[in-house]
């Protein structure tokens, strides 16, 4: 059983205000750096596998700060960005929700694709494929994976059986995890949006196969700290 522990990154300073998107060279915040730090206290206790990034600087530092604490490299996976807003990347919030596919983005979000950008579904897609490919390669292991809300929230809706229409229902804050275990037959999905202790999943998890055996998905390593 591999346990996927999907880490939404920490706060920035657009965070909720701006669809940041891709933009490049948002980083986190005072606050955020906090929440990153205390983050890695929380996931102390488990033994992990891997750490995976989004390759946007504000999951990569929320993943350096846990990958420091267990003396893991963080790998950057490009299948883990952000949803492709598009035109929409780097617009306020509230300039977009004055649109009308806004408001068709929250009554059928599968039906809409981001102008310039990609649908939904796609999005799911490459996400769910980065998780499964982890998977394969720790059938035994802790893989913390830290991404976007939107692509944790259509990851969960697609291991619970949810309807695409129905992901925004699930709500993903900054700095929280939800946990999904795979290969019992079944995804499990033990962790909905959770900013507390991890403390009861200590022991689901099973030694994985040391570091220098298992094999590294294709992206780029950051160093240790």
């Amino acid at each position: 059983m591999t346990l996927l522990l999907l880490v939404r990154h920490a706060l920035t300073d657009a965070t909720g205000k701006r669809l940041s998107g891709s933009t490049p060279g948002v980083h986190l915040s005072e606050e955020g750096r906090r929440q990153a730090r205390e983050l890695a206290e929380r996931l102390a206790g488990l033994r992990l596998t891997e750490v995976l990034s989004s390759p946007l600087e504000r999951c990569r530092e929320t993943a350096l700060a846990i990958a420091e604490r267990h003396g893991l490299p963080v790998v950057t996976v490009p299948e883990l960005e952000e949803v492709g807003y598009g035109e929409w990347t780097g617009h306020s919030i509230a300039r977009v929700s004055r649109t009308r596919l806004w408001r068709q983005l929250h009554q059928a979000p599968s039906s809409v694709r981001f102008p310039g950008g990609e649908t939904l579904a796609e999005a799911q897609r490459r996400a769910v494929g980065a998780l499964e490919e982890a998977a394969a390669r720790s059938p035994r292991g802790v893989v913390v994976v830290v991404t976007h809300a939107d692509i944790i929230r259509l990851a969960l809706a697609h291991y619970a059986g949810v309807h695409l229409d129905l992901f925004q229902r699930l709500t993903v804050s900054p700095a929280s995890v939800s946990a999904v275990a795979l290969g019992d037959r079944i995804p499990r999905v033990l962790r909905v949006n959770d900013t507390g202790s991890l403390q009861d999943l200590v022991g689901r998890e099973r030694p994985g196969p040391t570091h220098g055996r298992s094999r590294r998905p294709k992206g780029r390593a950051e160093g240790r700290a």
